[in-house]
C-alpha cells in the first residue's frame, strides 16, 4: 500500500485484517499479540477474522542513556536476543547489559503475572500463530518473541505489522514462515511517526481487550498450554 498516516491502532488492525482473510475463522490459527500496543492491533484481526486473541510477553532490553535504542529483548520461556551491531557500536560492557536484563526480565515477569491472572496461555503446538505488533523498529523485540514461539512447535508463524523499516522487513523473512507489513517506508525514524494516534496503553487497557475478547470468541482456543517453560 501506498505511505500514509494510520488513524490509530484500531484502522492498522482493519487494514492488517483484510490481508489475512485467508485465515479468518480456521480452528487451528490464533492471533498472537505483542503488549501493550500490539493488544490492540490484534484484537482488531481476531474480531474481524473471529479467532482467538492472546498475548506473548516481550520486554526491549535498552541501551541505559537512551533506552528507546534497543541492544536485545527478552522472551518468555527464556529467549533472550541481542543487537550486536548496536553493542559493539557503543562499547556496551556485559554487565550492563545483565544490569538492564535484571531489570526488563522483573517487569516481564510482572506483566504475565497480571495480563494471565484469569488466561491461561494457548496452546501452540501445531497451531498457525499470527503475531502482531503496532510496528517494527529495530526488530529485536519480534525476533526474541519468535525464537520463543519455535520453542512451542507451531505449524507456522505469520509476523504480521502495519509498519517497519525494511532492514526490519528483510530481517523478519529470514526467521518468520510469512511476514505481512502493510509499509516499508525507507524514512524511518519511529513506530509512532506512522499514526496520527499513538497514545500508550495501559495494563488496565490490556486487560479490559483480553477480557472482551474472551467475550466476542466464547470458549475458542484457551485450552491450557503444558510443558512451555512459560
Amino acid at each position: 500500500m501506498p505511505y500514509r498516516i494510520f488513524l490509530d491502532r484500531k484502522e492498522a488492525g482493519i487494514l492488517l485484517a483484510e490481508e489475512l482473510l485467508e485465515y479468518g475463522g480456521k480452528p487451528d490459527v490464533v492471533v498472537l499479540a505483542l503488549p501493550r500496543g500490539g493488544v490492540e492491533v490484534g484484537f482488531v484481526i481476531s474480531k474481524i477474522l473471529k479467532l482467538p486473541l492472546d498475548i506473548f510477553v516481550v520486554r526491549k532490553i535498552g541501551v541505559p542513556w537512551q533506552e528507546e535504542l534497543a541492544m536485545g529483548a527478552i522472551a518468555s520461556g527464556g529467549i533472550q536476543v541481542l543487537n550486536q551491531a548496536v553493542i559493539n557500536s557503543l562499547n556496551i560492557d556485559e554487565e550492563t547489559i545483565r544490569e538492564v536484563t535484571a531489570r526488563e526480565l522483573q517487569e516481564l515477569h510482572r506483566r504475565e503475572n497480571l495480563y494471565r491472572r484469569e488466561l491461561p496461555p494457548l496452546l501452540l503446538e501445531n497451531k498457525r500463530v499470527i503475531l502482531v505488533d503496532d510496528g517494527i523498529a529495530t526488530g529485536s523485540t519480534i525476533r526474541a518473541a519468535v525464537a520463543a514461539i519455535r520453542k512451542l512447535s507451531p505449524k507456522e508463524i505469520v509476523v504480521a505489522v502495519p509498519v517497519a523499516p525494511p532492514r526490519a522487513f528483510e530481517e523478519m523473512k529470514k526467521v518468520a514462515d510469512k511476514v505481512i507489513i502493510l509499509m516499508t517506508p525507507e524514512e524511518f525514524f519511529g513506530v509512532g511517526q506512522w499514526y496520527e494516534n499513538f497514545s500508550q496503553l495501559s495494563d488496565w487497557d490490556v486487560c479490559s481487550l483480553l477480557r472482551e475478547s474472551r467475550k466476542e470468541t466464547p470458549g475458542k482456543g484457551h485450552e491450557v498450554l503444558t510443558n512451555s517453560g512459560l
